[in-house]
C-alpha cells in the first residue's frame, strides 16, 4: 500500500485522488469537498458504472430521474451511459464531502449532455491531449482518409 488517506479526517481543497494514493491501476476513488453552493462536476454521463458515497453532509443529485437529496452514509449507483447521468452539487448550509469510484479505463470518456460536448481522455496525466468536443462537429469515420480502402 502506498498511503493511507482517512477519508473522514483529510484536509485538502477540491478533490483527492485515493486510486492514485492507494497505487491502484484498476480503480478510480476521488475525494471531493463542496463548500455550500458548489458543484462537483457538470451534468454528465460515463461509459463505466459509477458509485458515490456521501461522507459527510448531504449532496444534492441531479439524474435523468429529477433531482434529490442524498445524505451522509448513503451510497448511490450511477449505471453506466445516459441512464446514469448526473451532477452533484451541494445546496445545503454547510460543506458536504463525497467519494465517488469505479473501474480506472482507459481512455475515459465523458457526455456532457447539456453542453451537447464529448470528453475523452487518454490515461496518466496527459492534459495535453485531453480533447473536449461539441459532438455536433463530429465527422465519419472515414473523415480525411481519402484511399483507405486502396492497397
Amino acid at each position: 500500500m502506498k498511503e493511507t488517506v482517512n477519508i473522514f479526517e483529510a484536509t485538502f481543497d477540491g478533490r483527492v485522488d485515493l486510486g492514485s494514493l492507494g497505487g491502484s491501476e484498476r480503480t478510480a476513488a476521488y475525494l471531493y469537498d463542496m463548500p455550500p453552493g458548489n458543484a462537483m462536476c457538470p451534468y454528465h454521463y460515463e461509459y463505466v458504472e459509477e458509485w458515490m458515497l456521501v461522507v459527510a453532509g448531504e449532496a444534492s443529485v441531479r439524474t435523468p430521474e429529477g433531482e434529490r437529496k442524498v445524505v451522509a452514509g448513503e451510497l448511490v449507483r450511477f449505471p453506466a451511459g445516459a441512464a446514469g447521468a448526473h451532477k452533484v452539487a451541494n445546496r445545503g448550509a454547510v460543506p458536504c464531502r463525497v467519494m465517488l469510484f469505479s473501474e480506472r479505463r482507459a481512455p475515459a470518456v465523458s457526455v456532457y449532455p447539456d453542453s451537447n460536448k464529448l470528453g475523452v481522455w487518454p490515461a496518466g496525466d496527459d492534459a495535453e491531449n485531453d480533447l473536449l468536443f461539441v459532438r455536433d462537429t463530429a465527422v465519419p469515420w472515414s473523415h480525411g482518409e481519402d484511399g483507405w480502402d486502396r492497397a
